[in-house]
């Protein structure tokens, strides 16, 4: 089962999972360690922090946007966004960690009081895509739980619910044929049927593995776990 077949209150759920997952990884870390290096490349665990606790006001902003009809884009820009996450990036230790804190218990209290009808209310991601506001419950769960591996402490995919390792397969493949990526490539998760990025191309490489390691490296977070036949340099990039 994939995260958009379960239940809101069981997506809410995972999302809440993903958060405390987040913050225990974060709470390993002492406030000199925050300086460190992340597996994003050029984030240290700053810009991470930063990231993550204006997601989640940015989140907050498209929840507005649902309940009151009234337009309130997650970022003015792109360009604002990742001069937000810059900007964040230099705040103190303790300011940092405040961000996360409140802001996720900012976006958790918008979730517990959206009206009913708001949740099938349309908004539009930073992407450009139009969707229901009940797609911020994945969007938020994506984002704190790989978030929480990037950290680069002891988080792992194999810690990750179920229906968000399969959500986040599908996510990349879709990605993967919208770009043209992956030609050729095979995906053969354990006891399940083999997916084709492209259907009518020639299979030329196939990763083979668990779920939680096969989506590991189309995430791009390495390949532990995995089987590799055929000549790759990596995964297609997806975001």
């Amino acid at each position: 089962m994939e995260f958009d077949e379960l239940a809101l209150d069981e997506q809410l759920q995972i999302a809440r999972r993903g958060t405390a997952y987040f913050a225990q990884r974060l709470a390993r870390f002492s406030d000199a360690d925050l300086g460190g290096n992340t597996l994003l490349p050029g984030w240290t665990r700053r810009h991470l922090l930063a990231h993550i606790g204006y997601n989640a006001a940015a989140l907050c902003r498209l929840l507005d946007w649902a309940a009151t009809g009234i337009e309130t884009p997650m970022y003015a820009s792109a360009e604002q966004r990742a001069r937000e996450i810059d900007e964040g990036s230099t705040l103190s230790p303790a300011a940092l960690r405040n961000l996360f804190t409140h802001t996720a218990a900012r976006l958790d209290e918008k979730w517990r009081n959206l009206p009913p009808t708001a949740w099938a209310a349309e908004v539009r991601t930073a992407q450009g895509r139009v969707v229901p506001a009940a797609e911020t419950t994945w969007m938020r769960t994506r984002e704190v739980w790989i978030h929480a591996v990037d950290l680069a402490s002891d988080g792992r995919f194999g810690d990750f619910p179920s229906p968000v390792l399969g959500s986040l397969l599908t996510d990349i493949v879709g990605m993967w044929r919208k770009k043209g990526l992956g030609i050729g490539l095979v995906l053969a998760v354990e006891a399940a049927t083999p997916i084709a990025v492209h259907e009518d191309s020639t299979h030329t490489a196939r990763v083979a593995g668990p779920l939680a390691a096969v989506a590991r490296w189309a995430a791009g977070r390495g390949g532990a776990g995995v089987r590799i036949e055929g000549h790759l340099d990596g995964p297609p990039g997806w975001l």
